[in-house]
């Protein structure tokens, strides 16, 4: 049985508890490592938005910046130009959860004005100083991950004594400083970076000893989908690691994920779907 974990969003109650959500990717970008282009006009952003919603999404996770190794960051006007008319229709059309990834207010600001429910910060609000006023000020819930230096450098060499109580210390820290900037303990959701920063093993010993985070008392989200670690392993490309995301969201999932961050949420949420029934002995709803 999992924790239970209850998120409030305006004014509605949230139970992360029971059983896994399944958050949609849905890239607006021209790099992202999976699926850049593919969705950058907003027609095709929001065709493939109502997809991922028919397939199971729980959450729709809209980004206009990939965050790929070695990419480059974009303007905020080019950022808002690729996520905001998306999201706007999509709210036209949904009633179900957004979250905008990005680590800038600005866009931050101007998703939740259309109707984004959520933050979701790579940089667990280290890149920009006035995203933690701004949840604060909306009180929505938020994404904190752990993740060495930027997108452009972050796989450079990365190294470390003590890979998981670095992440659980990292991720405490960023806690205490959203908590004392007036974000609600229970609105924060914490993310231990899988790809961002990491070694090969790094990232299989944290799905390995993902209850390592459990400690620090937040509902986690993983994000395994498609990435070059399953490539490493398979020796695929990123559209053909469906079988490597659902092992590894599994895994996740037996280990304390109550989020999981998918692009083929349809096979995953069947997937999750079977596990949670017996993890839970027949009870999924």
């Amino acid at each position: 049985m999992k924790n239970k974990f209850v998120l409030q969003v305006n004014g509605n109650e949230y139970d992360l508890g029971r059983q896994t959500w399944i958050m949609g990717v849905l890239n607006v970008t021209p790099d992202s490592f999976s699926d850049g282009g593919l969705f950058l006009s907003k027609d095709k952003a929001v065709e493939q938005g109502l997809k991922l919603i028919a397939d199971g999404a729980d959450i729709l996770d809209i980004g206009g910046e990939s965050t790929r190794p070695g990419s480059e960051a974009v303007t905020a006007k080019e950022e808002l130009k690729r996520v905001i008319p998306v999201i706007s229709a999509l709210r036209k059309q949904t009633d179900i959860l957004i979250s905008i990834d990005s680590t800038k207010s600005q866009i931050s600001r101007a998703a939740l004005d259309e109707g984004a429910d959520i933050i979701n910060d790579i940089s667990s609000f280290r890149f920009d100083p006035e995203m933690i006023p701004l949840a604060a000020e909306r009180q929505v819930p938020v994404i904190i991950m752990h993740m060495l230096g930027t997108p452009k450098n972050m796989q450079n060499d990365p190294h470390y004594e003590n890979l998981l109580y670095e992440v659980k210390l990292f991720l405490k820290e960023r806690i205490k400083a959203a908590v004392s900037g007036g974000i609600k303990k229970e609105n924060i959701i914490i993310d231990p970076g899988i790809g961002f920063g990491k070694r090969q093993e790094d990232n299989l010993c944290l799905l390995k000893n993902l209850n390592f985070l459990e400690e620090l008392g937040q509902p986690i989200l993983v994000g395994p989908s498609r990435k070059a670690f399953l490539g490493n392993i398979l020796n695929l490309p990123p559209q053909d690691r469906i079988e490597g995301t659902i092992a590894s969201a599994l895994i996740s999932l037996l280990h304390g994920a109550n989020i999981l961050r998918i692009h083929d949420v349809a096979a995953v949420k069947r997937a999750a779907k079977v596990a949670d029934s017996i993890m839970n002995k027949g009870s999924y709803a």
